[in-house]
């Protein structure tokens, strides 16, 4: 009796431990059943290979309105932002000294036209005169020098009314240039644009000795040219036709699309390199290889309604490859690249199956596959680091109580 209840305890804590054994395993059994590979299924999809820049927005027209004339403005015809046609005033010079040089030019060349008129009447009386003088000498009733005399005198005077001649018509080209000149005082548009900028104001004096000063800027806003920069590293995938859209900072949910135009053979470093000497251009073009380098790929957009403005940042994004209705899957599925690519194809007892396939566009994100696989079929996404063998259902552990 006494013995029984010392075997008691012990046996019911060996029956407890024992059912916890056979419950942690059944646990651990029914856990490596239930293992679910990361998996997606095949679908059709399309697929896009882009290159993505960042660019700057300019009217498709561009220029600036200067002065060829040195003087005070004294009339600014334009406001900011106004729309202008072509020959419309925008500014005024002061041009006292223009028109007094025209007026001056102009007497000159009366002058000179009267002392030809002059001239032509002395020819005249000169060319009667040799006349008379040929038929008397003739008759022997004159002298051979008086004869000779009247002849030097006639080509004498032709002669000065040549050089008359041309005096006359320099001084028709410094009137002409005078009357330009004038002109000049007024500054009108040369195409129809919008004034972006004004340089300068009214009463402000501009010196034009040297250079051309700088009065209003026009741009053609109806129209506006992207200028994507395009890296080295993207440049040779980019080319004139492709498709293109962009969006602005204003409007990140707007696409504005277009077609690639010109994609510019050399970077814009190549303008600044030239416009130094040789030996700052040595140097630049050592320090210019360990930075990147930028080629311009243009594009124009209509801009109707005004909504894009001069140097907005624009992020744009140019369509290098489509791929449409094609077999599609994440580029995370595809697990070995180049010729002998690979997926792991779910089975229906959900076992993977490294199967070959044939890889078309792939953005890193969507790849298109060509052959190997069908829509609906499903692959593993991830692999663990063992490889095909880590799917396998993880070794059952030690029991705590030491089974």
């Amino acid at each position: 009796m006494r013995l029984r209840r010392l075997l008691m305890p012990a046996l019911i804590v060996a029956a407890a431990a024992g059912g916890g054994y056979y419950y942690w395993q059944t646990r651990q059994a029914a856990q490596a059943e239930t293992v679910v590979l990361p998996s997606v299924e095949a679908t059709i999809g399309n697929v896009e290979d882009s290159v993505l820049a960042s660019g700057g927005l300019e009217p498709v027209r561009q220029v600036s309105v200067g002065a060829q004339v040195s003087g005070r403005v004294i009339s600014l015809k334009v406001k900011l932002g106004d729309n202008v046609k072509a020959g419309d005033l925008i500014a005024e010079i002061d041009g006292t000294t223009l028109q007094n040089t025209l007026r001056s030019t102009e007497a000159d060349l009366a002058a000179l036209k009267a002392q030809r008129a002059e001239r032509a009447a002395s020819l005249a009386y000169a060319e009667s005169v040799l006349v008379r003088q040929k038929q008397m000498v003739g008759q022997n009733a004159v002298s051979r020098d008086a004869y000779e005399n009247a002849e030097m005198t006639v080509n004498t005077t032709r002669a000065q009314i040549e050089s008359l001649d041309a005096q006359i018509v320099s001084g028709q080209v410094k009137v002409e240039n005078a009357r330009a000149n004038l002109g000049y005082t007024r500054i009108t548009a040369p195409s129809a644009g919008t004034v972006l900028a004004i340089v300068a104001q009214e009463g402000q004096t501009v010196n034009a000795v040297q250079s051309a000063p700088t009065i209003v800027v026009l741009g053609d806003v109806s129209t506006m040219t992207v200028k994507a920069k395009i890296s080295e590293a993207d440049v040779l995938r980019v080319k004139a036709g492709q498709e293109v859209y962009f969006s602005v900072l204003g409007a990140p949910d707007q696409r504005f699309p277009g077609k690639i135009s010109f994609v510019e053979p050399a970077p814009d470093t190549l303008k600044t390199q030239n416009a130094t000497s040789s030996s700052a251009t040595s140097s630049s073009s050592s320090s210019s290889t360990t930075s990147a380098i930028y080629y311009n790929a243009l594009f124009e957009v209509p801009n109707p309604e005004g909504r894009l403005l001069t140097s907005m940042t624009a992020q744009v994004t140019v369509i290098v490859g489509r791929a449409q209705n094609v077999v599609t899957v994440p580029s995370t599925a595809i697990r070995r690249r180049g010729p002998n690519a690979l997926v792991d194809v779910l089975g229906e007892d959900g076992k993977p199956t490294p199967r070959r396939i044939t890889v078309g566009l792939d953005n890193k994100i969507v790849a298109e596959i060509k052959d190997g696989l069908k829509a609906g079929e499903r692959v593993v996404t991830t692999r663990a680091s063992g490889g095909p063998d880590a799917t396998r259902a993880p070794r059952a552990r030690r029991s705590p109580f030491g089974f």
